[in-house]
């Protein structure tokens, strides 16, 4: 089972790779968006690893509601709804229970996948952060370390998709040849669930 220690491992390995990559990720946004993913991202989960340490949340989904709502109210653009959306998703889909199991998680965090795309009228192929996420959320059922892997091979594989959502889209077939920030990024979150799950024996790596 995955108790709320998990979930704070999970949180703040995530902070971990976005601080390490945040000048990757502004590199990829740079050539298709703004300019500012990784900024953005690293302040947005610097304040979530710096609210985890003043807060105490009772529960798995707790952890991850908290996580989303500062990723909200810290990062600009299209990014912080976005993950805030994902997180709060599936935190709210774990509900109150003090531990879940590998099946819950993969449900939940199913749920929160749903919640982005209706968010941004996204599917798969619009070059998105979907484009890491739908595969991962297919492979986590198997294990971290396969959702790991899925999630990095569809962030690559927008390289070669022109972009039909977000700011990329106003490029048109310009933003063919680049990798979605946003896909990048998100493949750092599901390699953070990964890296936590290897340290977990409720996991699944």
């Amino acid at each position: 089972m995955l108790d709320t220690d998990f979930f704070r491992r999970w949180m703040t390995a995530t902070a971990t790779a976005v601080d390490r990559e945040a000048d990757r990720l502004t590199d990829l946004d740079s050539a298709i968006g703004d300019a500012d993913h990784g900024s953005n991202m690293r302040r947005g989960f610097g304040a979530v690893t710096d609210v985890l340490e003043k807060e105490s949340p009772g529960s798995p989904g707790a952890v991850l509601v908290l996580a989303g709502r500062h990723l909200i109210s810290t990062v600009g653009g299209a990014s912080g709804p976005l993950y805030g959306t994902l997180l709060r998703g599936t935190g709210k889909a774990l509900g109150d229970a003090a531990e879940v199991s590998w099946e819950q998680l993969t449900e939940a965090f199913g749920a929160g996948v749903a919640a982005v795309a209706r968010l941004g009228g996204a599917k798969a192929g619009d070059k998105t952060m979907l484009d890491a996420l739908l595969p991962a959320v297919e492979a986590l059922g198997t294990s971290a370390e396969a959702a790991r892997d899925a999630a990095l091979a569809g962030a690559l594989a927008t390289v070669p998709l022109p972009a039909r959502k977000g700011r990329a889209s106003y490029l048109g077939e310009r933003s063919v040849g680049h990798q979605d920030p946003g896909a990048a990024s998100a493949a750092l979150l599901v390699a953070a669930l990964a890296e936590a799950a290897r340290t977990d024996e409720g996991g699944r790596a």
